[in-house]
């Protein structure tokens, strides 16, 4: 999870940047912001104490902004116009995951879309590395009339694992029966915060929106619980690799469509038949015939892991690369995920990945590699 280097004077860092050397935190260059990538315990301890209790993540580095205009449909038609996800449906509360897509059908950014409750103004949540570029392109196309406005004053936690609602309902009690994928304000510990039911792990959990003013007190009570410890960028990855989530830069990009990259569920039947998002006619090229690679899982044999780069063969020709890739601690062996011809691409199907010249077995495997406990109501 580290970077080329930067200088440490070009670096932000979040308002939780403190808390995070004061726990004796490895702080490494991501996304231009100083973050932890493990504390003592170490990237396998806290991977496993998220799966067992639960997890704190400081994910302030990511893009918060509002988008606000004269009515519901006009800002939910501004958003479809660069996503293909049902927006202009979402109920009030509820959260769409969509991709903002370029005009080849490429995926600019994954991000996260909320309709508030209280005003019906979207909320969105896109990746750090990305936010720049993401908020001005966002800003060169909307209409007359609708505005976005970046949260620079806000932070962002994650609490996940299978403790976490229990935790949570301490400091937020009406959080407790909230389902996966909504979101709402309230009161966390007397402070007011937008919460949602969701995160990065495939664990259950919340993400919690937090005045900046606020961060640091907040995030001290939720540390205090027994339960809970702040974990890093290093189990942060290998969390979401064993979840079979993409990582924006590495599993997605804009090279890579949502059907080649196994999202095609994010495109609703209104979308496809109003045809009228960047990259349309690709995108449904794909879906009536086909796309040419995809997205798989990968299980290799042994205990070698195949990083990102690997190239994949089978029969003695090149099918694909592997695009992310490293041990998974509840696996309990190597894991990865990549793109390969179609042709491949059925789980079981045996391939080799090239380590240092050397063809290593492995398999096709469907994902995700471990079980997803979202709450999704009693």
């Amino acid at each position: 999870m580290s970077e080329p280097a930067i200088a440490a004077d070009k670096l932000k860092i979040t308002p939780l940047h403190a808390l995070h050397v004061e726990a004796g935190a490895k702080m490494v260059p991501f996304a231009g912001y100083d973050m932890p990538v493990q504390y003592p315990d170490g990237v396998l301890a806290e991977h496993l104490h998220t799966r067992a209790a639960a997890g704190l993540f400081d994910v302030s580095h990511m893009g918060q902004a509002f988008l606000t205009g004269p009515d519901h449909e006009t800002v939910a038609r501004a958003v479809e116009a660069l996503t293909p996800g049902d927006i202009l449906g979402l109920a009030p509360g509820a959260i769409r995951y969509t991709l903002l897509l370029n005009d080849k059908g490429g995926i600019r950014d994954d991000l996260m879309v909320t309709r508030t409750r209280t005003d019906g103004r979207l909320f969105l949540i896109v990746n750090a590395a990305c936010k720049d570029a993401d908020f001005a392109h966002i800003h060169a196309h909307l209409p007359t009339g609708v505005t976005l406005q970046r949260l620079e004053d806000r932070a962002l936690v994650a609490l996940q694992g299978p403790k976490a609602a229990e935790v949570f309902a301490r400091f937020a009690p009406e959080a407790a029966t909230q389902q996966f994928m909504t979101a709402r304000d309230m009161k966390v510990a007397g402070i007011p915060c937008m919460v949602s039911r969701s995160g990065y792990t495939g664990e259950d959990g919340y993400e919690i929106s937090i005045p900046e003013a606020d961060a640091v007190a907040l995030t001290k009570k939720l540390l205090t619980e027994p339960e809970v410890k702040p974990i890093g960028l290093g189990a942060r990855d290998s969390l979401r690799l064993e979840a079979g989530l993409c990582l924006y830069g590495h599993d997605i990009d804009e090279t890579t469509t949502p059907i080649e990259a196994a999202l095609g569920w994010t495109i609703g039947k209104r979308r496809r038949e109003e045809a009228n998002f960047p990259g349309v006619k690709i995108i449904l090229d794909q879906i009536a015939g086909g796309a040419p690679r995809k997205r798989v899982g990968l299980l290799p044999e042994g205990k070698a892991p195949a990083r990102e780069g690997t190239e994949i063969h089978a029969g003695g020709n090149r099918i694909g690369v592997v695009t992310s890739g490293g041990y998974g601690p509840s696996v309990g062996g190597p894991i990865a995920m990549g793109y390969v011809d179609t042709a491949h691409a059925k789980a079981g199907t045996a391939v080799e990945l090239m380590v240092r010249g050397k063809g290593r077995a492995a398999h096709v495997a469907a994902m995700p590699f471990v079980e997803k406990r979202f709450y999704r109501g009693s």
